[in-house]
């Protein structure tokens, strides 16, 4: 079969007009680049975004929008504002920036307009998290020996400080891309008929690599969010689920349960007591700066000011506070924190009303609300909602339990495209 005939059998599930259509395929590629490069997914994204202003222009369609409109114009709008008492604004320009990745969810809406394509997109997305997970395989063989020849002594520590990336430049990149995917994944293989064992098979080298990732909010998200896709598969089985857990901690190597056990004594682990400093240091931004924070992107240039005077910070990374929540209220202030709380809580209230009428794309509106509880779960321990790569992710699968709303409603009710 030759690239004409992929296209062929492709273009009745793409929009029909021109400029959509591209659109459409610029789009799928940035989203089908964003596990392996994050600067090709932005390119493909920029020229999406040109295709299809294009196609507003030429053919002057009705824009379909999710229904969450105030709540992100409340949260854009209130972190431009927050900018402009920071003593360093210029610094919060990187912030002000990455608010455009907020047009995924435009276009994913307006330019992935039947199930199919979405499912393609899936599946493609699964086995490249696979193949990302091979590559961070091998890292993890060649840095685990290179620590040994070089600290025979100190493994776990050195193996905790430099983790496994896939193709991404940061672990916590790779790991909170990774649990997204899988926790749709998981969903797709649990609550989507006639399943082939191969998928199986791929999604235990997605889950291999997020356990050699070393992230325990990655962990922890991923872990609620099975819990979340056990009830709704087989809620009987919930009971196995802390069994299996369990099962496999004492199963896995000793890295892993001296890394589960630091969560249990969390004194034994510098970077948790790291943690605790920065949320006590967000608390003190916020009680002295209630209503616009320090600044996007300020919590660095501030930090010291906020720790007992003659303290040096702990040592660690300081530029954000590892944690969704604390972060929003301490660098944007808690207006900017509510609007993003009620950012959140719409999307999940839409999700509930879709799934009562969806068929054949439940899955994928289950896999979203699971997706939504890992990186709610997991943005107590990182600011993942600010690293774009994470970000991108989470806006796509955030976006596509209304593509599947619009794919499964009457032809009546569905926007021209």
């Amino acid at each position: 079969m030759n690239f004409h005939d992929v296209f062929s059998q492709a273009r009745p599930h793409l929009p029909a007009e021109k400029s959509a259509r591209w659109a459409s395929i610029f789009f799928s590629l940035s989203i089908l680049t964003l596990l392996i490069s994050l600067a090709a997914s932005q390119v493909f994204l920029a020229a999406a975004g040109i295709a299809y202003a294009v196609h507003l222009f030429q053919n002057r369609p009705r824009i379909a929008f999710l229904p969450i409109k105030l709540p992100l114009a409340l949260f854009i709008g209130w972190t431009i504002l927050s900018m402009f008492w920071a003593n360093n604004p210029a610094a919060g320009g990187f912030q002000i920036r990455k608010l455009v990745l907020f047009l995924i969810l435009l276009l994913a809406v307006n330019l992935v307009i039947s199930l199919k394509h979405l499912e393609t997109l899936y599946r493609t997305l699964f086995v490249e998290a696979a193949i990302a997970g091979l590559v961070a395989a091998v890292q993890f063989v060649r840095q685990y020996r290179s620590v040994r020849a070089d600290h025979p002594h100190h493994i776990y520590y050195f193996m905790t400080q430099q983790r496994i990336t896939g193709f991404m430049g940061h672990w916590m990149n790779f790991g909170g891309q990774q649990m997204l995917v899988f926790v749709m994944f998981l969903a797709y293989l649990l609550l989507r008929p006639r399943i082939r064992a191969i998928w199986w098979l791929i999604a235990g080298v997605v889950a291999f690599s997020i356990l050699l990732n070393f992230t325990r909010g990655v962990w922890v998200g991923c872990f609620v969010a099975a819990l979340y896709l056990l009830a709704r598969w087989k809620p009987k089985l919930l009971w196995i689920a802390p069994v299996v857990v369990a099962a496999i901690v004492l199963a896995s190597p000793r890295m892993v349960r001296e890394r589960v056990d630091s969560v249990i004594h969390p004194s034994k682990d510098t970077s948790i007591a790291m943690r605790f400093e920065m949320w006590n240091v967000g608390f003190k931004m916020i009680r002295k700066h209630p209503w616009v924070g320090v600044g996007p992107n300020n919590i660095n240039e501030d930090y010291v000011e906020y720790l007992p005077p003659g303290k040096s910070p702990d040592p660690g990374y300081h530029a954000h506070l590892h944690n969704d929540y604390i972060q929003f209220a301490a660098e944007r202030g808690l207006p900017c924190l509510a609007a993003w709380l009620w950012l959140m809580g719409a999307l999940l209230w839409h999700y509930l009303k879709i799934r009562k009428k969806s068929a054949s794309g439940r899955w994928i509106v289950d896999g979203a609300i699971a997706a939504w509880l890992a990186l709610a779960v997991e943005g107590c321990f990182e600011f993942n909602f600010g690293t774009s790569p994470v970000l991108m992710m989470f806006l796509f699968v955030a976006a596509t339990p209304f593509i599947v709303a619009q794919a499964e409603a009457p032809e009546a009710e569905q926007p021209h495209h």
